[in-house]
């Protein structure tokens, strides 16, 4: 296992030397020609097979490897692993290093690559100038008919397009859900996001600031008219325009205050990507794309998977609504599906709309509930407003069809590494605790080794909020009482009420019974159970399927044509035909893959009678003592945990005494909640006043 990784650092650090080698001489005079004469001569692939061999091919290499080591990883037990050395390097390296600013909470490790990635932009942008305008001089602009400076700015504006092309090459890999390049190296996709946004920033910035150079320069020597031109033989201005628009308007559409505002308008803007890449391949040629491509290669074979799993329609079992504007569905679950604590579901409701997709963290532990699985909805914007409403009223539901895409999550978690485990929340924030506890519970009771002691840190506006409190435990799967081995401690803060609310003030929670129709589907792994091998063998096959056609299309259709000159058939067409034969042998293998799964593994559950059921509950705070009014449900287990909880009414967290508090030689300290609690408990853990604190915060920033 470790080996396959290893390889997998050799190869990925082949490609990046690759690119910090593009812009030498050395690369120009001895590389390139060496490469071109063995990859690029063929009548297979011509020029295009340069590109192909030394940058797509080791990307998807790698993309492979990542799923044969995660498959091996998947079947070691995530819990035999040691304890986190105190004031280990790795551990300082996590440590957060900035907590305010753009860039949000960052790390020292993500500082040092950042750093590396700018360092790379940087030595490539120079490098390539140097050695370009080393060969300017005034005879030589005057003989284009040019003054010098203009010479200049032409070969600069061309330069700037290549340093744009470092960023594209790793735009999309953050957004690839499923990839295994993310999880290979610790990474989620949620996590992962901001560089995401950091990579954006940078493509949209360079892309256009190379366009304004050629405007420049176009208007400088009086041929504006390059604008509108689209040479099939060569570099297409107008493609490249239009690649940049579609760009430019995505980007408008990011900032926060836009996204927050008009979330659907940044929603549907960002299907632009589709003409952004499409025309950014018109606008450089097939050949020249491949450079930047795996990433989107990768991206695309996502997407078409996540789009077959979204054509099922999902059983949903019932739906309890909470006072505090909540409500968590829950579904039927394959019982081969497994998945990590913090993991994530989108869900998509085609009766609310059918094109919105909105991730909800998922609350349920597989290891516990093997056959349902649960997320929990706050009501706060349109959307879950809309489906609150319709959830509430009084009109009788008998079905709400549902589309699911995921589980998406960490390979594995690594909370048992530390002694105890600190989990601070606020408002719906705590919902990606409430698996953390559930999968320590079901660890607890299916395996012999030793539970972090846990202590939730929960922040509340009102008291009707504490009936979150009510889905640490689930409602089915626990023995009769907590293991003795389960050492939690919850101190939940009310902050803006003085005192309990009266007994006569609660509110029920009310249940929803859903009867499913016989189509609809449990959730599933796409791909099975070894979802990881069989992701590698799409990847794998389709590239080779895609490599056999267009070397015979290559071989007998263009190369009669064009004889490897470049210059008799059209660079569109030609793009096209590749754009067309990718997008069909990826969607040929992952619809074989998928279909054989479900042959294999669908789960052929029986449909159950359900009914609507309203269940007597209450919405009064817990004590110290317990709950004022129990529920018929609750067991044991929930009477242990109401004792173990303490209620603070009118009072915020004092986070640094409370974190400063925690005894052990390692504590994991996990936050989910607003900007600044997120902020607040990284500057708390970076401080260095206690050296045991290991930060990690979890946010959702789709």
């Amino acid at each position: 296992m470790e080996m396959t990784k290893f390889f997998m650092m050799v190869v990925f650090l082949g490609t990046i030397m690759l690119w910090i080698m593009m812009p030498t001489r050395t690369y120009k005079n001895k590389w390139q020609p060496y490469m071109r004469l063995k990859f690029g001569a063929s009548t297979y692939f011509g020029a295009t097979g340069t590109t192909l061999f030394m940058y797509m091919f080791p990307m998807i290499l790698v993309a492979c490897l990542g799923c044969v080591y995660l498959h091996f990883k998947k079947r070691k037990s995530p819990h035999h692993i040691d304890r986190e050395i105190k004031g280990g390097v790795w551990s300082a390296l996590r440590k957060p290093m900035l907590v305010k600013g753009p860039l949000g909470i960052v790390s020292v490790t993500e500082i040092m690559f950042l750093a590396m990635f700018v360092a790379l932009l940087l030595w490539s942008f120079i490098t390539y100038l140097r050695n370009k305008f080393a060969t300017i001089t005034p005879q030589s602009a005057a003989a284009d008919g040019q003054y010098l400076w203009q010479a200049k700015l032409e070969s600069a504006a061309l330069r700037i397009g290549f340093i744009g092309n470092i960023c594209l090459a790793f735009l999309f890999l953050p957004v690839a859900r499923g990839s295994s390049l993310l999880p290979a190296v610790g990474l989620t996709s949620e996590s992962s996001i901001k560089y995401h946004i950091w990579l954006g920033h940078m493509v949209i910035a360079i892309f256009t600031a190379h366009g304004l150079c050629y405007i420049i320069y176009w208007v400088s020597v009086h041929e504006i008219s390059q604008m509108l031109m689209w040479d099939t033989k060569d570099i297409s201005n107008l493609a490249g325009e239009i690649s940049l628009v579609a760009g430019l308007v995505m980007w408008a559409t990011t900032y926060p205050a836009v996204r927050r505002r008009f979330f659907e308008v940044f929603f549907y803007t960002h299907y632009l990507y589709i003409v952004f890449m499409l025309f950014f391949v018109f606008h450089v040629g097939i050949s020249y794309t491949f450079i930047s491509f795996p990433g989107f290669y990768i991206f695309m074979v996502d997407r078409f998977l996540r789009f077959l799993q979204s054509r099922d329609n999902i059983r949903l079992l019932s739906a309890r609504i909470l006072p505090s504007d909540t409500i968590e569905l829950t579904f039927s679950k394959n019982p081969r599906l497994v998945y990590s604590p913090t993991s994530i579901l989108f869900v998509n409701i085609p009766s609310i709309s059918r094109l919105q997709w909105h991730p909800f963290t998922i609350t349920s532990s597989s290891n516990l509930e093997a056959e349902k699985l649960s997320v929990v909805i706050k009501r706060e914007g349109k959307w879950s407003t809309k489906l609150y409403q319709r959830l509430s009223s009084s009109h009788q539901i008998d079905r709400l069809a549902v589309s699911i895409e995921g589980p998406y999550g960490p390979a594995s978690t690594d909370f048992f590494r530390h002694e105890a485990l600190v989990m601070v929340s606020g408002g719906s924030g705590i919902t990606p605790f409430i698996s953390v506890i559930r999968d320590m519970i079901a660890t607890s009771q299916n395996q012999k080794c030793k539970i972090p002691k846990i202590t939730l840190i929960c922040a509340f506006k009102n008291s009707s909020e504490i009936s979150m409190l009510h889905l640490v435990l689930p409602l089915s799967g626990l023995q009769t009482e907590l293991s003795s081995d389960i050492n939690i401690k919850i101190e939940a803060f009310i902050t803006r009420e003085k005192e309990p609310k009266s007994e006569a003030t609660t509110e029920q929670i009310k249940t929803l019974w859903f009867k499913p129709s016989l189509s609809d589907q449990p959730i599933s792994a796409i791909l099975g159970p070894n979802s990881w091998l069989w992701l590698g063998g799409i990847l794998s096959s389709s590239f080779l399927i895609f490599m056999i056609i267009i070397g015979i299309i290559s071989r007998y259709y263009i190369y009669p044509i064009d004889h490897n000159t470049y210059k008799i058939y059209s660079w569109t067409s030609e793009s096209i035909i590749y754009i067309l034969v990718i997008c069909v042998s990826i969607m040929a293998t992952s619809s074989a893959a998928m279909f054989w799964n479900k042959k294999k593994y669908g789960n052929n559950v029986e449909t159950k009678q359900v009914q609507n059921v309203e269940l007597p509950s209450t919405t009064s705070s817990p004590t110290s003592c317990g709950y004022n009014s129990m529920r018929e449900i609750e067991s044991s287990p929930q009477e242990s945990l109401v004792q173990r909880t303490s209620l603070h009414y009118g009072e915020r967290p004092n986070l640094t005494k409370l974190l400063l508090g925690v005894e052990g030689s390692s504590v994991g300290v996990l936050v989910c909640g607003p900007k600044k609690l997120r902020q607040k408990v990284a500057k708390i853990c970076s401080t260095g006043l206690a050296k045991n604190l290991h930060f990690e915060s979890i946010s959702f920033s789709w």
